[in-house]
């Protein structure tokens, strides 16, 4: 086996554009990495798909991460984190494998209140899973965790929707009973959500809930990872590179609104 060298690229894989949310916290807490993100957008949203399609998609993407010899893989994605975690860590063998579950778990439980009433919001099939309910539990059995499924969120966030009245009426209508509940925390279970976290926090008008987004989590674990393996990269010029499945003017329209930066390598390859 080929040894994992500092200067490849971090591989990034999201149903759609949700994970430019990791790639963001990526970029500045790991200023010289290259990084590869590969967005699904042909086939999202992956909340309403079978865990068995779902893990069909994961497999094809790790696979083709792994022929550009990446040195460590971030599933982006909660809904293949939950569906499909193990067996992308076992197809990527010695390569390192973080999710962004376990990540948004200990950015709850680690914060200094120690929130222990918590919601939830994901796609259906995160929410099915109950994997953040199993994760934070297992962490914390003081813990109370209540679920909500917000399927909605994530092609409203494909179109670029994230603070119009459709947003807002449609987070109203989601987010009525947690803001009745008393809850120290909501964690955003997907990477679509945190595009929406002006308006989550508008509607919810509870300035005590903290809202926790898991990007800035798993990039901070990403790190220490790193440090730890002695795979930092240094490079004063990193290189960006995106692959999407299909609509990659509409990909890069969006990249470029929420990086905040020029997104012109990107190509368009299908995996079916």
């Amino acid at each position: 086996m080929n040894p994992i060298l500092a200067n490849s690229a971090i591989g990034i894989f999201d149903s759609g554009i949700g994970g430019l949310t990791v790639v963001r916290e990526v970029m500045r807490m790991l200023p010289n990495e290259n990084i590869i993100y590969f967005g699904d957008t042909a086939r999202v949203p992956y909340g309403i798909k079978s865990v068995d399609t779902v893990k069909q998609y994961a497999m094809q993407i790790t696979e083709f991460l792994l022929e550009r010899k990446v040195k460590m893989i971030l599933i982006a994605c909660n809904t293949v984190t939950a569906a499909a975690e193990n067996e992308v860590k076992e197809l990527a063998g010695s390569i390192p494998v973080l999710g962004v579950i376990e990540a948004g778990a200990h950015a709850a439980l680690e914060s200094p209140q120690r929130h222990h009433r918590l919601a939830v919001i994901g796609t259906l099939a995160t929410v099915n899973s109950d994997a953040y309910a199993k994760t934070l539990n297992t962490l914390s059995s003081e813990t109370e965790v209540y679920s909500k499924a917000c399927s909605m969120l994530v092609p409203l966030a494909e179109e670029g929707w994230t603070d119009n009245e459709i947003a807002e009426l449609t987070l109203r209508s989601y987010l009525e009973d947690i803001k009745n509940m008393n809850i120290d925390a909501l964690i955003l279970g997907c990477t679509h959500y945190p595009l929406f976290k002006d308006t989550i926090e508008k509607v919810l008008d509870k300035p005590e809930v903290a809202i926790i987004d898991s990007a800035v989590s798993i990039a901070t674990m990403a790190k220490k990872e790193l440090e730890q393996r002695g795979l930092l990269n240094n490079d004063p010029h990193p290189d960006f590179k995106c692959y999407v499945s299909d609509k990659p003017q509409r990909f890069q329209e969006l990249a470029e609104r929420f990086l905040g930066k020029k997104v012109d390598d990107i190509e368009v390859v299908s995996l079916a």
